[in-house]
């Protein structure tokens, strides 16, 4: 907070002095040096209030308090507004009972507030007052001249708006300060290591003769480096290193538009001079134009390049090699693109430079990847709606927040509940809504835009906890499932074997328009509890995964199992359709991640074997021993918009695999990295133009990585 708090501080200096208000800047220092506790100061807000109230400043009171509401009280739940309406009467009744000394003060008040006062009940015994002779002795009136009431109006007051500024992190949010510097931060690491690449390509030693001389193709404007100062490397603002499992070579990058190839051409000097030499006497800055132009992320049509803006700060950095030795000056190069830091025994990452060829370029680059912070405990659910412009996580707190990332990462709405919540889910119609299981026996229906309630359905009191809950494309209904109390609880401290906590439960279909249930889903051979269901693009199929580690697919038309096999030893904790729906995918608590055919009960297409930080428990080690473990809740896996390649969790980040046929196995390609924790949940949106993957971890952190796909 006091890292926040320091930071607008200095912001609010510079528009000062932007602004040429050097008195006010004066006045700013000043205050600033007294102030010790270097935050938040609740009581100078009462002390404002007050003051207005003394002063008989009715305007000032009104405006004060609107800006708190503009700008703190609309941000609240629905749930919370009639607090704030009470804090509201009441202050107004302090302003009054203090303007009793001055009559005149009294009547101005009504007469500016009748209109606004006259139709709420709690005003209505209050237009007397200023025809009361000692309103302080009526027994209506006289509560409220007590120094008793007063004291606990204040306190309330401030006790509230202490809890709001905890509470909603004023000032520490991503979108406005945390974000910029951390890309600020992220910039100037980035260009310090680009500074260390080209002084270490300047004084690169010459290879021995014994060995193999590898002659690249450079761009034009790298043959200027030797001439750029300290200033025009300053403006670097992106790289990627290279793979450190490759061998050193004479790498060089250069930047290049989304989904497009740029190709160079070589200058050519006189015979027998260097490349350099040539470069450096010609009269055309064509070169240097685009290297410019291509660090400032302009877009300057030069003759040989073409540099696209990317829509953010990390632009994809790539190797340039040449198929063999220089044959000609005409000779043109494809560049290869390095995405990430894959480990070199599970996935191929960048191409060989030299040789006959090089190696299949990846499939994904990594724009930018963002942290969203607002929780204080694990996750165990994080989900996009449909249309991938916001973003619902559920904590084991029960916390929901509801946030967006396009433009800014910016929370929308805080949703807090008496009860455990154990489950979210979007709905497709219209998609603003959001279903929230609980731990009681409840589903909500929230309206995340008015950030209220609109329903709260009674599911069965015999099996309180919503394990899953599932809604259907057409949005008329939802499917859920509810399990009795001795279920999986959202964080144990020691593993306990599936086999000694049998689990009951009910899968329920229910209607969204009359908010009342259809039907009870026959599960054989017995109640048992789900733990995940999907539906398929049109909603006709329903598939389920249970805690008996039975998958059941069900015909939506006629409401009733057509097929169901053992699929894994142990409970089931994920399941979702393959991208032609012929098949599904599961993960299970024997860490296996299998295909399956659904035209051929239990047949098996593919099976590959996933690590345990892939499939839970996840366990979370502290100090002195403490180890927290956590079953898994969400979804395990995401597909991309093609279903070509998978997204798991792993203990620091997403993996992404490729999904190959035949027996050759899971194909990892990109590792998405960013966590310190194990990743307990993931999701991966393709309704925007690059692709986003969510990645949710066990410390309550949530990084959202922007993917872009390189089209073969």
């Amino acid at each position: 907070m006091a890292s926040a708090v320091e930071r607008t501080d200095d912001v609010v200096r510079e528009y000062l002095i932007y602004r040429g208000f050097t008195s006010t800047l004066k006045h700013l220092d000043v205050e600033i040096k007294a102030d010790k506790e270097k935050g938040f100061r609740v009581d100078k807000i009462i002390d404002q209030l007050q003051q207005f109230i003394q002063g008989y400043d009715l305007a000032g009171l009104k405006e004060y308090w609107s800006y708190l509401d503009r700008r703190l009280f609309c941000r609240l739940e629905d749930v919370y507004r009639p607090t704030v309406n009470k804090l509201r009467t009441s202050l107004f009744r302090y302003y009054l009972v203090h303007t009793v000394q001055n009559q005149e003060k009294t009547q101005e008040f009504f007469q500016k507030q009748a209109v606004e006062l006259q139709g709420q009940v709690e005003w209505r015994d209050w237009f007397v007052l200023p025809f009361i002779p000692a309103p302080e002795q009526n027994p209506a009136f006289s509560p409220y001249f007590s120094r008793q009431w007063a004291d606990t109006f204040l306190v309330s007051l401030h006790n509230f708006l202490s809890v709001l500024f905890q509470c909603m992190h004023i000032l520490t949010p991503s979108p406005l300060f945390d974000a910029e510097v951390q890309r600020t931060t992220s910039i100037q690491e980035e260009n310090e290591q680009l500074r260390q690449i080209l002084f270490a390509l300047q004084g690169e030693s010459k290879p021995k003769k014994s060995e193999e001389v590898v002659h690249h193709k450079l761009p034009a404007y790298v043959q200027h480096m030797d001439r750029l100062g300290d200033t025009e490397l300053d403006l670097v603002t992106s790289q990627r290193t290279a793979n450190p499992s490759t061998p050193s070579r004479n790498f060089f990058s250069t930047f290049l538009p989304q989904g497009r190839r740029a190709t160079t051409r070589t200058p050519q000097g006189p015979p027998g001079s260097s490349p350099t030499q040539a470069a450096l006497g010609r009269k055309d800055t064509t070169a240097r134009r685009a290297y410019y132009s291509a660090i400032m992320n302009y877009s300057v049509p030069t003759e040989h390049y073409s540099v696209a803006t990317f829509n953010s700060w990390s632009l994809c950095v790539c190797v340039q090699s040449s198929e063999k030795k220089a044959e000609s000056s005409d000779t043109e190069t494809q560049p290869e693109c390095e995405t990430s830091d894959v480990p070199s025994n599970q996935a191929r990452v960048g191409g060989e430079v030299g040789g006959a060829g090089a190696g299949p370029e990846q499939p994904f680059i990594k724009l930018s990847q963002e942290e969203y912070g607002e929780h204080h405990s694990s996750i165990m659910h994080c989900r996009v709606d449909c249309s991938g412009r916001r973003v619902a996580s559920l904590d084991v707190d029960g916390v929901v927040k509801v946030w967006s990332f396009n433009p800014i990462m910016q929370t929308k709405a805080t949703i807090m509940s008496k009860s455990p919540l154990l489950s979210l889910e979007w709905a497709t119609k219209p998609d603003r809504l959001l279903l929230l299981g609980s731990g009681v026996g409840t589903v909500r229906l929230y309206d995340t835009e008015a950030k209220k309630n609109l329903y709260e359905m009674l599911i069965d009191e015999a099996h309180p906890r919503i394990l899953s809950l599932a809604c259907s494309p057409s949005g008329t209904s939802f499917v859920c499932s509810a399990a009795a109390n001795m279920s999986r609880p959202g964080s144990i401290t020691e593993t306990v074997p599936r086999a000694s906590l049998p689990v009951s439960g009910q899968l329920l279909l229910w209607d969204t328009k009359t908010v009342k249930q259809q039907l009870q889903f026959a599960l054989e051979p017995g109640p048992v509890a789900v733990n995940c269901a999907a539906f398929n693009h049109n909603g006709n199929l329903l598939v389920t995964g249970a805690a008996d580690g039975r998958i059941r697919l069900f015909d939506m038309q006629r409401y009733e199992s057509v097929m169901s096999w053992k699929a894994h030893d142990g409970e089931v904790y994920s399941v979702e359709f393959s991208y032609d729906e012929n098949t599904v995918f599961s993960i299970g608590e024997d860490g296996k991640f299998i295909q399956w055919n659904i035209h051929r009960s239990g047949v098996k297409q593919s099976e590959y074997s996933l690590s345990q930080d892939a499939v839970g428990p996840f366990v979370l080690s502290g100090y002195s021993g403490y180890k927290q473990v956590q079953v898994p809740h969400g979804r395990l896996f995401a597909f991309d918009s093609e279903g070509q390649h998978v997204l798991t969790c792993s203990s620091t980040g997403g993996l992404i695999y490729r999904l190959n046929k035949g027996e050759s196995g899971l194909e990892s390609v990109l590792s998405l990295g960013g966590h310190k924790a194990p990743v307990v949940t993931v999701d991966w949106c393709s309704a925007v133009d690059c692709g986003t993957c969510l990645t949710a971890s066990m410390d309550g952190k949530i990084k959202l990585s922007t993917l872009l796909a390189q089209k073969p």
